[in-house]
């Protein structure tokens, strides 16, 4: 008579402890916009520090988790490497955004990712949007325009600091889309951990480049933007998102630019008015209804769209 055993159960974290994962990674990624501010280093030399100084943590925590990090094919490395490389991109145009523009703003149009899976699936899938999609497409197109006509009727850089993190959200879409099939052959932290390693380089290269300094007198603000973002944000995202379904994780990211907003009133006097607030809700309203119109690409370390 042969023996039988059952496996344990494995049991869920309690639901209130994956929400506040949920909000809290949330909160935490969005104070990065303010770290960056207060840097004394140039804004891509700060994404410099963000990546190099969490290296070392990213690592032990791929360890920790039981991930590899040799013996990686090499065709599936290249492709890290260079989602690497594009997410420096995303790094080097938000950060240079997020100077020149106010921090909500920053915010939404950084995660305006979203957006760009959701239209990329429509040439992917051959078909035009439908119902919510339509709407969806119709909220960003609207909170856009006017998000961006307050951005220009305060000067024109500021209208350009949007541009550049739009652009950010087009290079983080980029970053998704390369690693969609990598997460089944690497862990999320392994998938951190060297794109980290790729885009650290390349993000110093800009900052020479654009003659920014580089080594800080403040080293603050640098620490706390690598572990609000990198280490915090991320770890508790990677814990709770996989959790949720995608129209719950959309409600959550709203926590994003409204967290940025308050602290680019509180420490920059951003002020935020009727209209603004107005194309936030439009704006918002599209992220939300992107991610709940479609089952979202594999994407790494079930970072949906947030940015990282």
């Amino acid at each position: 008579m042969g023996n039988s055993t059952t496996a344990p159960a494995v049991t869920s974290p309690p639901r209130w402890l994956l929400v506040a994962a949920l909000l809290a990674g949330n909160v935490a990624l969005s104070l990065g916009p303010w770290s960056v501010r207060l840097a004394d280093s140039g804004p891509v030399a700060a994404g410099f520090w963000r990546l190099f100084l969490a290296l070392p943590f990213l690592a032990m925590l791929a360890r920790a988790n039981g991930e590899r990090l040799g013996g990686i094919a090499k065709p599936a490395l290249m492709l890290v490497l260079l989602a690497g490389v594009v997410f420096a991109l995303d790094l080097a145009s938000w950060h240079v955004g997020i100077e020149a523009t106010r921090l909500g703003n920053a915010t939404l149009f950084g995660n305006s990712g979203s957006l760009v899976l959701m239209i990329w699936g429509f040439v992917m899938w051959r078909r035009l949007p439908r119902g919510t999609e339509w709407l969806a497409i119709v909220s960003a197109l609207t909170g856009a325009a006017i998000l961006m006509g307050t951005s220009l009727d305060i000067s024109r850089e500021t209208l350009v600091g949007d541009l550049f993190c739009l652009l950010a959200g087009l290079f983080y879409a980029g970053y998704l889309l390369i690693l969609q099939n990598a997460r089944a052959k690497l862990g999320s932290w392994s998938l951190l951990t060297w794109s980290a390693l790729a885009g650290a380089p390349v993000l110093l290269g800009i900052a020479l480049l654009r003659g920014e300094p580089v080594w800080p007198t403040n080293w603050t603000p640098l620490i706390a933007l690598f572990i609000l973002s990198q280490l915090v944000g991320q770890g508790l995202l990677v814990f709770s998102l996989k959790h949720f379904p995608p129209l719950i994780i959309g409600l959550a990211l709203l926590t994003q630019p409204a967290v940025a907003a308050l602290s680019g009133w509180y420490a920059f006097g951003e002020i935020i008015g009727p209209v603004d607030v107005l194309g936030m809700v439009l704006l918002g309203a599209a992220l939300v209804l992107a991610r709940g119109s479609r089952k979202p690409p594999p994407q790494p370390g079930n970072a949906s769209a947030n940015k990282t």
